[in-house]
This record gives structure tokens, C-alpha cells and sequence, in this order.
């Protein structure tokens, strides 16, 4: 039986979620990629709020511009919140591209993961 690609990505989501888990003070960074935008949460797994938030729509230039965008406003308001560390979901999606550039960002804003 021949997975489709949606179904792959919930498989290997899954799989890291069994392992990456937030809290109040090392939130998770829950990633997601659409064809257009890309959006990503500081979740506290433990409580189940949502501490910040920050997508791509709006923005200009190229997608990977946009999302270490992304990851350095993530940043920005994961400090003012006063979170300093955090774990990172990539959500079943490869750890290149677009989700390494939102991860460099969120690195170069100061969240240490």
C-alpha cells in the first residue's frame, strides 16, 4: 500500500510528537507549511494556550525570505513574552528549505533550541 504524501507527513508527525513536548517554560514550535504561507506557534503542551504566533501573510519577497521573517518575529514576540528556549516541531516536514529558514530566524531572534 502506497501512502499519499499528506498521509506520510501525519505518519512522521506523529512519530515526533511522541518525543517533542512544550511547557511553560520550553514552549513547542509547531510548524506548518502551505504552497503559499508558512505559520508557526509557541504552544505550552501542558496547559494547551497558544503563547505567540506569527505566519507569513502579507509578506513580501521570496518564500524562504519570508520565513526566516517568520521566525525572527516568533522571536521577537517569544521575548517579549519572556521565553527565552523552546523546542522545535517541524511538523512532519523536512528540515530544510522554508522550515530551516524559520528555524535560522527564530535562532538569530534569540530562542535557543
Amino acid at each position: 500500500m502506497k501512502l499519499t504524501l499528506k498521509e506520510r507527513r501525519a505518519r512522521i508527525h506523529r512519530r515526533i510528537r511522541k518525543k517533542v513536548n512544550g511547557t511553560g517554560v520550553t514552549p513547542r514550535i509547531a510548524v506548518f507549511r502551505s504552497n503559499k504561507s508558512i505559520y508557526c506557534q509557541l504552544i505550552d503542551d501542558n496547559s494547551g494556550y497558544t503563547l505567540a504566533a506569527a505566519t507569513s501573510i502579507g509578506m513580501t519577497g521570496t518564500k524562504v525570505e519570508q520565513s526566516k521573517a517568520v521566525g525572527l518575529a516568533l522571536a521577537e514576540k517569544a521575548t517579549a513574552a519572556g521565553i527565552t528556549s523552546a523546542v522545535f516541531d517541524r511538523g512532519g516536514f523536512l528540515y530544510h528549505g522554508r522550515i530551516k529558514a524559520l528555524a535560522e530566524g527564530a535562532r538569530e531572534g534569540g530562542l535557543q533550541f
